[in-house]
């Protein structure tokens, strides 16, 4: 299957590769990880198993639940590649020193979703500054 800009896809699992799934969260099925996942606290200190689960290939809304969760969104710029990863990262920067980093995706994403919703956390850094 192909994205939006014709490259490959990932194909979705409904749950763990038995043979190649170690234990651990990966072994879970998605409605048990949705679960573990939604049952952390804030301040947890799970983002290692949460970058595993992003990191994976379970389905898109999995993968995103786990980014969401992670304590330090900054561990998620190495999967800003990722339409769906990207999105959620983008929308935990809010800070000066991110204004860059949103401004290259916006011109160097190749996702228009990823694109759109740096596009809006600019802005919305942009209404901030103007209320100081």
């Amino acid at each position: 299957m192909t994205d939006d800009t014709g490259q490959r896809r990932r194909l979705w699992k409904p749950g763990p590769d038995d043979e190649r799934t170690p234990g651990g969260w990966l072994a879970l099925s998605d409605d048990e990880l949705l679960f573990r996942i939604e049952a952390l606290p804030a301040g947890h200190e799970e983002d290692d198993l949460l970058l595993e689960v992003v990191r994976s290939p379970r389905h898109f809304f999995v993968r995103q639940e786990a980014a969401k969760k992670i304590g330090n969104p900054d561990q998620l710029k190495a999967h800003s590649t990722d339409r769906h990863i990207g999105q959620i990262l983008v929308r935990n920067m809010t800070r000066d020193e991110d204004v860059a980093y949103l401004e290259n995706l916006v011109r160097d994403s190749r996702h228009i979703e990823v694109r759109k919703a740096a596009e809006a956390q600019l802005r919305l850094i942009e209404k901030a500054r103007r209320k100081r």
